[in-house]
C-alpha cells in the first residue's frame, strides 16, 4: 500500500547560472532570472510504501510529518534557496535540484518503518516534479 502526505512551504530562488553569461541566464532562464528572485507556495508530496500494521495505519502520521518537519521544511520554508539552504549553495536551485535535495535528506535519516517511496512537489499550477527514491545501489525502491 502506498500513502502520500502533503505538506506546504514557501521559499524563493533565482534561477542562475555563474557557469553562463548574463544574456545566456535570461535567455535560458527567462522570467526565473528576475535578479532578486521570486517565490512559490510550494506543496511537498512524501510517499511511503508498506503493509498496514496491526494498527491499521502504513505509517505513524505523527512521526512522519517530525521527520519531514526536522529534516526539510524547518530548512526551506520562507526561505532564499540560493541563500539560506547551505546544501543548494552552488547549485541552480531549480525544483528538479530542489526535488534532489528533499530526497537525499529524507533517504540520510529515513527511521520509519514503511519503505519511503520518493517526493513530488508541485512548484506551479503547470509544473511538478516526482523523484522515485533510491536504494543505497541506486535501484528504484518502490515501482
Amino acid at each position: 500500500m502506498r500513502l502520500t502526505r502533503r505538506y506546504h512551504f514557501a521559499a524563493s530562488h533565482r534561477l542562475h547560472s555563474p557557469a553562463l553569461s548574463e544574456a545566456e541566464n535570461r535567455k535560458l532562464y527567462g522570467k526565473c532570472n528576475y535578479p532578486y528572485g521570486h517565490g512559490h507556495d510550494y506543496t511537498l508530496e512524501v510517499s511511503v510504501e508498506g503493509a498496514a500494521g496491526d494498527d491499521g495505519q502504513v505509517v505513524n502520521r505523527a512521526e512522519l510529518d517530525r521527520l519531514v518537519e526536522e529534516r526539510v521544511l524547518r530548512l526551506v520554508d520562507h526561505k532564499n534557496l540560493n541563500q539560506d539552504v547551505p546544501e543548494m549553495l552552488g547549485a541552480v536551485p531549480t525544483t528538479e535540484n530542489l526535488a534532489s535535495f528533499i530526497e537525499r535528506r529524507l533517504s540520510e535519516k529515513w527511521n520509519l518503518k514503511p519503505r519511503f517511496a520518493g517526493v513530488r512537489i508541485v512548484e506551479t499550477a503547470r509544473n511538478a516534479f516526482e523523484l522515485i527514491a533510491r536504494d543505497a545501489r541506486g535501484t528504484e525502491v518502490g515501482g
